[in-house]
């Protein structure tokens, strides 16, 4: 391919611009039906590559988004996370690290759903004075309405471009209350429009405890103590799937501090797939509460 040179990049740059409301009228030349026949050509056109596999849709391009919702895959999951405090072990953004293994597994459970990108920012307590998890460094708190607009906006932008069921899942306690209430407002707002939100209590709630059974009763794993930590060997286990560094394996091995509960993690791989049997079991809890409520 040829490589363009500086007037080429600059014409590039002001088509793409032009096509942009708000920077139309920054001497672009661009009328608005212009503007409009340029975006149904970009929509009209064929992808020219093979596809990605991904569910999330911050990996897709607009193709195969678009191509994807056309195929049928008309559900889209809004997982919310976090970054708070978690002991001396375990990353700030546990909860998100944990949703990067969980979102897709629900996605492949329910077959027609794709991730949009997970919310790190929810609320962790006052920031000034602080409260929570906001007396410790690395915390980072959003105000409830902070949070419901954002969630409100997600969900609307994905419903612009066709999705049809709107599911918000939250891997922490925090999380729940906004989702609900945004969820409930969402479907008094889209009231007739074909399109559903839906708060999935279950992945938070039962989707926890049943997880923990499962894991003592059929993997045959029991925690036997408290080490006093906000951990445990569910969200270790679980954030190991989704890279054994965010739960510092290397350095606990080092320092002999490979246990958590009372449970040994030392066998990095053995651990990896304690933690892969979790996240399909809850995946599985999870699908089948967004197929109820989608009934």
């Amino acid at each position: 391919m040829a490589k363009l040179n500086r007037i080429e990049w600059i014409a590039i740059c002001a088509l793409i611009a032009g096509s942009i409301p708000g920077l139309a009228n920054a001497g672009q030349g661009m009328t608005e039906q212009e503007r409009m026949e340029r975006v149904s050509r970009l929509m009209a056109a064929k992808n020219p590559l093979e596809p990605s596999n991904s569910v999330w849709i911050e990996e897709l391009t607009y193709m195969e988004v678009r191509d994807r919702i056309a195929a049928g895959a008309t559900t889209a999951i809004i997982p919310t996370g976090g970054v708070e405090e978690n002991g001396p072990f375990l990353a700030t953004g546990k909860h998100n690290y944990i949703l990067a293994a969980m979102c897709p597994a629900i996605a492949a459970e329910l077959g027609n759903a794709l991730c949009a990108p997970i919310v790190p920012f929810v609320p962790e307590g006052s920031i000034d004075p602080p409260s929570g998890a906001m007396y410790f460094p690395g915390s980072i708190s959003v105000r409830d309405e902070t949070y419901d607009s954002l969630l409100d906006d997600i969900a609307s932008s994905l419903k612009q471009h066709g999705f049809k069921d709107i599911v918000f899942i939250g891997d922490s306690g925090g999380n729940q209350k906004g989702m609900k209430s945004v969820a409930e407002k969402l479907n008094e707002r889209w009231a007739n429009s074909g399109v559903r939100a839906h708060f999935i209590a279950e992945f938070y709630t039962s989707g926890w405890e049943e997880t923990e059974k499962y894991t003592a009763e059929v993997l045959g794993v029991e925690e036997s103590r408290w080490d006093g930590h906000h951990d445990d060997i569910w969200v270790t286990a679980m954030m190991m799937v989704t890279n054994p560094d965010t739960v510092r394996h290397d350095q606990r091995l080092s320092a002999d501090l490979a246990t958590i509960n009372g449970v040994d993690i030392s066998d990095r791989e053995k651990t990896i797939e304690l933690g892969r049997k979790m996240v399909e079991f809850r995946a599985r809890h999870t699908a089948d509460a967004i197929r109820a409520t989608l009934d």
